[in-house]
């Protein structure tokens, strides 16, 4: 379960366009991710901005950055995700089904794109 204030980290690392390009870039790529150059291709960013964008989603728990070689791969943590969903919608409308059930299906299928599930 998240605690709130990991969640307040994660929406602030997500309330900023080019971190929020960057993260969804990452979830469409699926459990595989991305190396960096990809990622600057893929939403336009400078190599200086993309470095410190990747480091507020590291530190915000959003992605993981591994080594491949001379690369570094970044993929989305989809678990985290989940959480944070989960944690937005966990008093949902007073738990009236009508309301609650579509943004349920959607936080219990996230991140299961690409094979990520």
């Amino acid at each position: 379960m998240m605690e709130q204030t990991d969640a307040v980290a994660a929406l602030s690392a997500l309330a900023h366009p080019g971190r929020l390009a960057v993260f969804r870039l990452l979830v469409k790529a699926g459990a595989g991710g991305l190396p960096a150059g990809e990622i600057a291709r893929g939403t336009q960013s400078l190599p200086n901005t993309l470095s410190t964008n990747l480091g507020i989603l590291v530190h915000a728990g959003l992605i993981h950055a591994r080594r491949d070689g001379r690369q570094v791969i970044y993929t989305a943590d989809y678990p985290a995700m989940s959480q944070l969903l989960t944690f937005l919608m966990e008093d949902c409308c007073q738990g009236e089904p009508a309301i609650c059930a579509p943004l349920a299906d959607i936080a219990r299928g996230a991140g299961c794109g690409a094979g990520a599930c």
